[in-house]
């Protein structure tokens, strides 16, 4: 007997997104003179999946002075709250606590002005996270490269990757000052450059891969930052050393000139 029953659609079987959390600040801190650490903290943070340190989430910024019910009367029903894309650094559950770390650029931005100005008991809402972006470490060789907005991931991979892997992972930073101690195998290479003003292309980085010893065997990549950066790494990898696109993370994370919304719409035209 033919079944005739409708075939459900993607829609209908796809898991439900869940709604947002609000979470509350428990400390906050400078790690370095522009990077800030938030530690969110409290029962909204039950059932928080495991293993997704180094995965996407989205930050929901409420307005200055905005009280609690109001912005979760409006997480419910609009209109929406800015919104920006951030990274899981530490989850630790059995403290119900994670970690955000936010670049510093003082009130530029409503993320930064935020965390700024975060005290303890101060709130944001929450959405996420992603998959990390590694996950499986099967490789020879490993190349890490990352500026300060991407970071936390880059470190992150460090962090998770075997304490056997061999590779390369180069920082860019804008003071001496803000290098950060990431735990990171042996056999890892972590190089600090030093770049003053990120709101001036760099060249840094490229120059510093480009001059690197290619290995043979098989690579993988993290690598993340501004996106004229990544356009031109992505090139190289991909081009000139034949990197398979499976094997390589490399996403851009900002463009100089650009708030996030306008980045990201520039990024869906061009995938």
């Amino acid at each position: 007997m033919v079944n005739l029953a409708p075939t459900p659609s993607v829609e209908s079987i796809r898991p439900a997104r869940p709604e947002p959390r609000i979470l509350t600040v428990k400390r906050a801190w400078r790690l370095t003179p522009n990077m800030i650490r938030v530690t969110f903290a409290g029962p909204e943070l039950d059932g928080f999946p495991e293993g997704r340190e180094g995965g996407n989430c989205k930050l929901m910024l409420p307005d200055p002075g905005e009280v609690r019910k109001s912005f979760a009367e409006r997480l419910r029903n609009g209109p929406r709250p800015a919104r920006r894309t951030y990274t899981v650094r530490h989850h630790r559950p059995d403290m119900r606590e994670i970690d955000i770390d936010f670049v510093a650029h003082g009130d530029n931005g409503p993320a930064s002005r935020w965390a700024a100005h975060a005290q303890p008991g101060d709130f944001l809402g929450f959405a996420g996270p992603s998959p990390a972006k590694i996950q499986r470490f099967d490789a020879d060789w490993y190349l890490l490269a990352a500026d300060p907005s991407a970071i936390p991931v880059a470190a992150v991979t460090l962090e998770t990757m075997p304490r056997d892997a061999r590779g390369v992972a180069v920082f860019e930073v804008t003071s001496e000052d803000d290098k950060q101690d990431i735990r990171s195998p042996d056999g890892v290479a972590v190089h600090w450059l030093v770049h003053p003003d990120p709101n001036s292309p760099s060249t840094q980085q490229e120059a510093f891969i480009r001059g690197l010893d290619w290995p043979d065997g098989k690579v993988q990549t993290c690598i993340a930052g501004e996106s004229g950066v990544i356009r031109s790494l992505r090139s190289f990898l991909h081009q000139e050393k034949g990197l398979p696109r499976q094997v390589t993370y490399i996403s851009g994370y900002w463009k100089i000139g650009l708030v996030e919304d306008e980045h990201q719409a520039i990024k869906r035209i061009e995938a």
